[in-house]
């Protein structure tokens, strides 16, 4: 699998155009923050789901079967080895200056979700989406515990029902079974579920638009310590996955994938995080605007250099 340039390019700036519309109609008031935070929902419980479920091959091969696990083996290592940097990286020095846990989450959970899924169905078509099912799944389970953990320091049932009851996750293992086992969906029923899978794209992207046109441009980049960490997580982060996938052999889609899955900006729910669970919410939403404005320059350049 090879990324082509020019095409990746075109289908960026697809995105890109449905960005604008996004942050257009939050603008013009025509999506209210009420509103976005409903369709927020809509995507993780329904949406999001049904494009994960219906990514699985109609028919079981053994490729796919590998592939799939391979990312889901890379998901791990690569959850652990970002864990382990961000404790390095954003240490007790860091937290003098405050927003010590919420630059740990920002470097280890990126938008692998919202932004994720359009970006590797686009670019990579059905061999990367089974690779993405793999690594998706080892994403949901470290965001629903070390990522509540960073804020609440403490084990609780809590977070083993957030694993167990994501219905991305159980999207994946019911698409997988259905994989497996050789089984189908009647016609009316899979077109049903594609049909709502493939809203997934427009609408993340298009919550993603709304986000940034919540921002006060005038102070953002005046806060030194929000560029440091999001510059740090959007080049750190995409090196060193592609240096320890590649150094350990894994499969070249998978390598291509999950590399970038981590380029991308720093994940939408940290403000959410911090907002539920006694984070700096106001700062870690403002991390996540400047993550996703930079990253408009250095994911299209860790491309160039690790993938093309």
């Amino acid at each position: 699998m090879q990324i082509e340039l020019t095409e990746f390019y075109a289908r960026l700036g697809a995105i890109g155009l449905i960005l604008i519309l996004g942050f257009c109609l939050g603008k013009w008031k025509l999506i209210s923050t009420t509103t976005n935070k409903e369709l927020t929902n809509l995507l993780l419980t329904v949406f999001m789901p049904a494009s994960l479920f219906m990514a699985f091959p109609s028919t079981y091969n053994e490729s796919s079967l590998n592939l799939f696990f391979a990312g889901l083996t890379a998901g791990i290592l690569i959850m652990l080895t970002l864990i382990i940097l961000s404790k390095l990286i954003f240490n007790k020095w860091w937290a003098k200056g405050g927003l010590r846990y919420e630059s740990q989450f920002a470097f280890i959970f990126n938008n692998a979700t919202f932004l994720g899924y359009p970006i590797v169905v686009n670019t990579f078509g059905s061999s990367g989406v089974i690779a993405y099912c793999g690594f998706i799944i080892a994403f949901n389970i470290a965001l629903f515990s070390y990522g509540i953990w960073l804020f609440e320091h403490k084990i609780t049932l809590r977070l083993v029902k957030n694993i167990v009851t994501n219905p991305n996750n159980i999207a994946v293992i019911l698409g997988m079974f259905m994989f497996l086992a050789n089984l189908h969906l009647p016609l009316f029923m899979s077109d049903a579920v594609g049909f709502v899978g493939n809203a997934t794209t427009p609408l993340s992207i298009i919550c993603i638009g709304f986000m940034l046109s919540r921002a006060d441009y005038k102070s953002l980049f005046k806060k030194w310590r929000l560029l440091v960490v999001a510059s740090i997580q959007l080049i750190l982060g995409p090196i060193v996955t592609f240096s320890l996938l590649k150094s350990l052999n894994f499969p070249p889609e998978v390598v291509e994938v999950c590399t970038l899955i981590q380029a991308l900006p720093t994940a939408t729910s940290l403000g959410l995080f911090a907002t539920k669970y006694g984070g700096n919410n106001i700062e870690a939403s403002e991390l996540v605007t400047v993550s996703t404005i930079l990253s408009v320059v250095t994911m299209p350049t860790m491309v160039l250099i690790l993938l093309v």
